[in-house]
């Protein structure tokens, strides 16, 4: 029998990647505040999500999980979250009609604010300080100051995430996701790109498509379909205090949920099975996700799945794999045959930007596009000879022209990286990028539509 849970209970056990607060009064304080705060999201809508994630782990759908790196502060503004929901529609319209697949769209977005470190501290020209951990624990200016992790800082973090959510709601509800709009999603710094100019044709079939549904009868007005959409959010949970404050109890169904967000993860350094952010975790009923690095092996996955998902239910849990170009070949396919062995019902999904930051030349922390592209093909290709369902991307990227990320069609080079490096942390797809991404992407989901369509055929036939 698993032992009793309570929205406290990972207190108890060991921790690791979080901030030490100088003034524990101060941050008990402020968790406390929190606790009086209106959720951000609703049972329902988790509820909701999770039923659309058991599509896509019975391969009937697509996850397109996107966003920032880290969410800031001062770069909290209207047009940069409408530019990002602009490319994030775009891109699900790029795998939905050249796909060929329904898609759930999930944003690294309003509440992405916390991240993990590989060192506590950094050092720059010989003066080190603590690491910054994210604008909801700490300032990124390289300050003894700033670095000093305010409990104060995670009430603005959910203000924050309430305004974007709101505006996020909006956008999706509002009329903004109509398909009549879809020619005016492309950002103008991309509309004569190679990747503009191809959402362009598409765009275009698009809406010769609507217009031969409209002589058939099918309208915005009759079909909400086409004007709207179903947008969620999610974030790594590593501040569990905040998270904490964040859970409340369902009256109509009487579970625990996260209500700081629709989904939340467990990154690669905190997915310890005996820890506190497993602890957290299989208490509350959100659909859940776990980063799976190069050092996770099957036994340990299998331990944790059944932690985390007892009861084993389509789209409570997403298994965001994180190896790099090189290593996804030796490490994901014995994790997913220890999975399909075990019947364990999962969503796999390819996160290709964490397993391959480098170093450039000149100093700059980058992501080869070339690499990206190389850790998704691989990811379907052991799904599809494994038999299992490559089931969605999880990537860092951004509505700004940013040059962080080398290659792709806008050729960004390392000289270039200077040009417009403005992430606080990891380095981010641009628009242009993460659109040539889902289009490619499109391509292996109807490449492996293709390839399921005779097996699917023969064995309704032998049915």
């Amino acid at each position: 029998m698993p032992a009793p849970w309570s929205p406290d209970s990972w207190r108890s056990k060991p921790i690791v990647q979080v901030p030490d607060y100088p003034d524990a009064a101060a941050l008990a304080a402020v968790e406390g505040r929190l606790a009086t705060f209106p959720p951000l999201v609703f049972a329902g809508e988790a509820r909701q999500l999770t039923k659309a994630l058991g599509e896509v782990a019975e391969g009937r759908s697509f996850l397109l999980q996107g966003g920032d790196c880290a969410e800031s502060f001062l770069e909290h503004r209207a047009d940069n979250i409408r530019d990002f929901f602009r490319v994030f529609l775009q891109m699900a319209v790029v795998l939905t009609y050249a796909g060929g697949v329904p898609v759930v769209k999930v944003g690294r977005i309003a509440g992405q604010f916390a991240k993990p470190r590989s060192s506590p501290f950094e050092k720059k020209d010989g003066v080190e300080l603590p690491s910054y951990r994210g604008d909801i624990i700490n300032g990124a200016e390289f300050t003894s100051e700033s670095r000093i992790p305010d409990p104060q800082r995670q009430l603005q973090a959910y203000r924050q995430a309430a305004a974007t959510l709101n505006l996020i709601r909006a956008f999706a509800q509002g009329g903004y996701a109509d398909l009549e709009r879809v020619h005016q999603w492309t950002l103008g710094f991309i509309k004569d790109s190679p990747q503009g100019r191809r959402f362009e044709e598409l765009a275009s079939r698009i809406s010769e498509t609507l217009e031969f549904m409209r002589a058939c009868g099918i309208t915005a007005e009759n079909t909400p379909q086409l004007r709207t959409t179903n947008v969620y959010t999610s974030h790594e949970a590593l501040l569990l205090g905040y998270e904490q404050a964040m859970t409340r109890l369902d009256s109509t169904s009487g579970d625990w949920y996260a209500t700081s967000g629709h989904m939340i993860w467990i990154g690669d350094r905190t997915r310890q099975p005996d820890h506190a952010h497993v602890e957290y975790f299989r208490g509350i009923r959100n659909p859940i996700g776990m980063k799976c690095g190069p050092s996770l092996e099957p036994d340990t996955l299998l331990k944790l799945i059944d932690v985390l998902n007892p009861n084993n239910v389509a789209g409570r849990l997403t298994l965001i794999c994180r190896f790099g170009s090189d290593k996804v070949e030796s490490h994901l396919p014995k994790l997913v045959r220890a999975v399909e062995k075990a019947g364990r019902k999962v969503v796999w999904s390819c996160d290709p930007m964490h397993g391959n930051t480098i170093s450039a030349a000149n100093g700059y922390k980058t992501r080869p596009f070339e690499r990206i592209l190389k850790e998704v093909d691989t990811f379907f290709a052991v799904h599809r000879a494994e038999g299992s369902h490559a089931g969605g991307i999880h990537v860092e990227m951004t509505g700004q022209n940013v040059t962080e990320c080398t290659g792709g069609a806008v050729a960004i080079s390392e000289t270039d990286l200077s040009d417009r490096y403005h992430t606080h942390c990891d380095p981010r797809l641009n628009a242009d990028q993460s659109l040539e991404l889902a289009f490619l992407v499109a391509e292996r989901l109807k490449t492996e539509r293709g390839a399921r369509a005779p097996h699917e055929a023969s064995i309704a036939a032998a049915e």
